[in-house]
C-alpha cells in the first residue's frame, strides 16, 4: 500500500502504517491540482480538510482503495462518488467525540456564570458581583439536537447535573438511558438549553433559522458545536437581540474559511458577526472544541485501527 499524507498529524499513524508495511508519502504543501497528477500512484490518501475532494480528484485516483480522515465528519469528500468507486471512508467521530462533550459543557457553564465578561472586567479594573451573577444548570431540560457520536459524549457529561436531557435526530430509536429520544414538538415545548450535535448535510445547512427559532416556548441558550453553516447568523442574532435566545456559545461560525482573518484586514465586518464579538452573552471559540492534546492521538489511532481492521 502506498499512501499520501496531505495533512500533518499525530506521528503514530506513520509509525503504524511503516509497520504495516505502508510506503508513507507526505506532501502538506502542493497544490492541489498538483496532487491530482500523481493521485493515480497511490491505494490511500490520509487528510484532514486541506481541500475538497470532489469526483474530479477521485476520477483521477484510478488506484486509490481508502481514504483516512482525521476528523468526525467526511463533508469535504464527494462521498456518494467515492462509494460507486469502491473507496472505503474511515472517518474519525470517535476520537474527538470526548474533546466535544467536555468543551460544550464548558461553553455552557461558562455562559451561565458569566465566566468571559466577569474575567475581562477584572482584568480592567471592575468588580461588580451583582452584575455577574449568574444561573445553575440544576433543574434545567437541555435538548441535543443529533444523537451521534458527539450528541451521545455530551449527555453523557451531563450526568452528574440533576438535569432532563433530550434528543431530537431524524433517525429512530437512537435514545438511550442519558437522554430520552422525543419528537420535534416536544423538544421545542421542553427545551432550555440546546447544544447542535449533526453533520453538514444539505438538510442541516440553515437549519437554525428564524422559523426554527420562533416556536420555542422557553427564551434558550444555543450551543454550537457541530458545523457553522447550520446556523443562520443574522438569525441568531435577531434572537439574542429579542432575548429569544440568551446566549450562544459558538465554537464554529457562518463566516469561517481559510480566509477568516483576513475579514479583520478588510474595511468592514459582516454586521451579524460585529454584534458577536461584542455581546457579553455570546462566547466563541476557533472550531477548537475537539481539538485536544488527547483526541489528536485518539484520532489518529481510530483512523488507522480501521484501516487496519479493513485491509489487513
Amino acid at each position: 500500500m502506498k499512501v499520501l499524507h496531505l495533512d500533518v498529524n499525530h506521528p503514530l499513524i506513520i509509525e503504524q502504517f511503516n509497520a504495516l508495511g505502508f510506503q508513507n508519502d507526505e506532501d502538506y504543501t502542493s497544490s492541489k491540482a498538483e496532487i491530482e497528477k500523481k493521485i493515480a500512484d497511490y491505494d490511500g490518501v490520509i487528510i484532514r480538510s486541506r481541500f475538497t475532494i470532489d469526483e474530479a480528484f477521485l476520477d483521477k485516483a484510478v488506484n486509490l482503495k481508502f481514504i483516512g480522515r482525521l476528523g468526525a465528519g467526511l463533508e469535504n469528500i464527494d462521498t456518494d462518488h467515492a462509494k460507486r468507486l469502491g473507496i472505503f471512508l474511515a472517518a474519525a467521530p470517535e476520537g474527538n467525540r470526548n474533546a466535544v462533550g467536555e468543551h460544550t459543557l464548558g461553553m455552557v457553564l461558562s455562559l451561565f456564570n458569566k465566566l468571559n465578561k466577569a474575567d475581562k472586567e477584572v482584568r480592567n479594573g471592575k468588580w461588580d458581583r451583582e452584575g455577574n451573577r449568574g444561573i445553575e444548570l440544576e433543574g434545567k431540560t437541555v435538548g441535543i439536537i443529533g444523537y451521534g457520536n458527539m450528541g451521545k459524549a455530551f449527555a453523557k457529561k451531563l450526568k452528574g447535573f440533576d438535569v432532563e436531557v433530550i434528543c431530537y435526530d431524524i433517525v429512530g430509536g437512537v435514545g438511550d438511558e442519558n437522554a430520552r429520544q422525543v419528537g420535534i414538538m416536544e423538544f421545542k415545548q421542553r427545551s432550555e438549553v440546546i447544544s447542535l450535535h449533526v453533520p453538514q448535510t444539505p438538510s442541516s445547512i440553515n437549519m437554525i433559522n428564524a422559523d426554527f427559532l420562533k416556536d420555542f416556548k422557553n427564551p434558550i441558550w444555543l450551543i454550537n458545536t457541530a458545523r457553522g453553516k447550520c446556523v443562520v447568523t443574522e438569525d441568531l442574532v435577531s434572537a439574542l437581540k429579542e432575548g429569544k435566545v440568551l446566549g450562544a456559545g459558538l465554537d464554529v461560525l457562518e463566516y469561517e474559511k481559510k480566509s477568516f482573518e483576513d475579514m479583520f484586514s478588510g474595511s468592514e465586518l459582516p454586521e451579524a458577526f460585529t454584534y458577536l464579538i461584542n455581546a457579553d452573552n455570546v462566547l466563541l471559540t476557533p472550531h477548537v472544541a475537539g481539538w485536544t492534546v488527547e483526541s489528536k492521538i485518539k484520532l489518529a489511532q481510530t483512523v488507522v485501527d480501521k484501516i487496519r481492521e479493513k485491509f489487513c
